[in-house]
C-alpha cells in the first residue's frame, strides 16, 4: 500500500500547492509512482502538473463515487515525458550498457471548482466517499500526495479520513503560527470525534530567510511549541519557484544552480517524512 499524505494548510499563502509540486517532484527524480489527488477547488496542482482536461474531475467522482472506476479517470501528468527523458539522457552519459533505471511517473485525480458542492454533504456522508472511491485502486502507487483547501471543511475532512500522515504547512509569522495551532488541534478532534484517525502530523516551515530576526523567532517558536513534528529542513524562500510551476516544470528537472540546492532539500525533506 502506498503513502497517503494530505498537504494541509489552514492560512492561505503559505505554500501549500507548492508543497504538493515539490514533493510529487521530489518522489519522480527518485523514480517513484506517485498519485496526486488535487482536492483544492481552484485547481492549482493540476495545472502545475500538466494535465489535460480529461478524465473526470475529482469533484465529479466524489459526487457519485459508485459510478466510477478511479483508475479509469486519473491521468498522466506532462511530467512524465520530462522525466522520462532525462533519465535517457543520463543512462547515455554515463554507459552504453548500464541498466536503464526506470522512470517516475506522476498521475492526477484532477481538480475543478465541481469539488465546492460537496462542502454542502453532512459529515456523515462527506468522510466515506474519498475513501471508498480509492478502495482497491491506488495500490500501484508508492506515493499519495492530496492537496487539500486552504480550509477546514468537507473536501479536507474527506482527504484526512484516508490520509496516513498530514502535513502542515507553515512559515514564520505569527498569523501562520496560529493558523498551525489550529490545524493541529483539528486533526485531533477529527480523531477524537470521526472513526477515522491520522496516524502522524507533520509540520513543515516553507519560505525561511536567512538572518531575519522575526523569521529567526517564529522559526524557534514553532520548535518550542511543535516540537518533533516540526520536519527537517526548513524550506527557504525561493522566488524562482514561481517561474518554475508557471512553466509547469517539475522543480528537480529546472537546470539552474540555485533549484539544484533547492530541490536537494526538498528530496531530503521527503525522504524523512517517507521514513519517519
Amino acid at each position: 500500500m502506498p503513502l497517503i499524505v494530505s498537504i494541509t494548510s489552514l492560512k492561505g499563502g503559505v505554500g501549500k500547492t507548492s508543497m504538493t509540486l515539490a514533493l510529487a517532484s521530489a518522489a519522480l527524480a527518485a523514480h517513484m509512482r506517485v498519485l496526486v489527488i488535487d482536492m483544492d477547488p481552484h485547481g492549482d496542482s493540476s495545472t502545475g502538473l500538466d494535465v489535460p482536461v480529461s478524465g473526470t474531475d475529482i469533484g465529479t467522482m466524489l459526487a457519485s463515487p459508485a459510478q466510477y472506476e478511479f483508475l479509469n479517470e486519473i491521468v498522466p501528468s506532462g511530467w512524465n515525458a520530462l522525466a522520462e527523458s532525462h533519465i535517457n539522457e543520463e543512462t547515455q552519459d554515463t554507459d552504453e550498457n548500464a541498466e536503464t533505471p526506470v522512470a517516475g511517473t506522476v498521475y492526477v485525480a484532477r481538480g475543478s471548482a465541481a469539488s465546492t458542492a460537496l462542502e454542502n454533504l453532512t459529515t456523515e456522508r462527506a468522510l466515506p466517499r474519498l475513501k471508498r472511491l480509492l478502495e482497491d485502486q491506488v495500490e500501484g502507487f508508492d506515493l499519495v500526495l492530496i492537496d487539500c483547501p486552504p480550509t477546514l471543511g468537507r473536501l479536507t475532512s474527506m482527504a484526512w479520513a484516508v490520509s496516513d500522515r498530514v502535513i502542515s504547512v507553515a512559515e514564520p509569522s505569527l498569523f501562520s503560527v496560529a493558523g498551525t495551532e489550529r490545524t493541529l488541534r483539528a486533526i485531533a478532534r477529527f480523531a477524537e470525534n470521526t472513526e477515522y484517525s491520522v496516524q502522524a502530523a507533520s509540520v513543515v516551515i516553507n519560505k525561511t530567510r536567512e538572518n531575519d530576526p522575526e523569521h529567526d523567532y517564529r522559526i524557534a517558536e514553532m520548535k518550542t511549541l511543535f516540537a518533533d513534528l516540526v520536519a527537517e529542513p526548513a524550506l527557504p524562500e525561493f522566488p524562482e519557484i514561481q517561474r518554475i510551476q508557471g512553466s509547469a516544470y517539475p522543480l528537480h528537472y529546472w537546470p539552474t544552480p540555485h533549484a539544484a540546492e533547492f530541490s536537494e532539500r526538498v528530496s531530503t525533506l521527503l525522504q524523512g517524512l517517507l521514513e519517519g
